[in-house]
């Protein structure tokens, strides 16, 4: 069974911020009908995800079946990547993660919030209407990656949506 956890940060003042995109896609997974995944919400900041994690994935073993969706600057609005066993990027909460399960050895699906010169006015800043329409698509394309994952194998997926 895949764990997977959007990253954000809870309470309404964050609730549409581009923060919490992780957490809005799993918002979006929670309606789509996904067998062999449970879905994971943390009640926990941004900075502090590990912390919850480590209550549900209880070894490195089961990181290995660890799916955590989270924004990321470095790709730009409407695009989506799958990465695994890589190093946090300097996000927060990715470095949470790695530390508390003492491994880097976990997908990822980054997706992408682009990136302005102030970057924390920026990623708390909300989405306009025209950039949530572009999320959806990217929603949709992180379920099918979720389903292919889980259906045929990371590589798979890896080489469908990271091309």
């Amino acid at each position: 069974m895949y764990i997977i956890v959007g990253l954000g940060n809870p309470g309404e003042k964050y609730l549409q911020t581009r923060h919490n995109t992780g957490r809005l896609a799993l918002a979006y997974l929670e309606k789509k009908e996904l067998k062999g995944v449970k879905l994971v919400h943390l009640d926990t900041f941004m900075n502090k995800s590990g912390l919850a994690i480590v209550k549900v994935v209880k070894n490195k073993t089961a990181a290995k079946k660890l799916i955590v969706i989270h924004d990321d600057l470095d790709l730009s609005l409407g695009n989506m990547k799958i990465s695994y066993n890589r190093s946090s990027g300097g996000h927060k909460g990715v470095e949470s993660i790695i530390r508390a399960l003492k491994t880097k050895e976990f997908i990822r699906i980054r997706i992408g919030i682009g990136k302005k010169n102030d970057v924390e006015k920026h990623i708390l800043g909300e989405f306009k209407k025209s950039e949530i329409e572009t999320l959806k698509k990217v929603f949709k394309k992180a379920n099918e990656a979720v389903q292919i994952i889980v259906g045929e194998g990371l590589t798979r997926a890896m080489t469908e949506f990271n091309s």
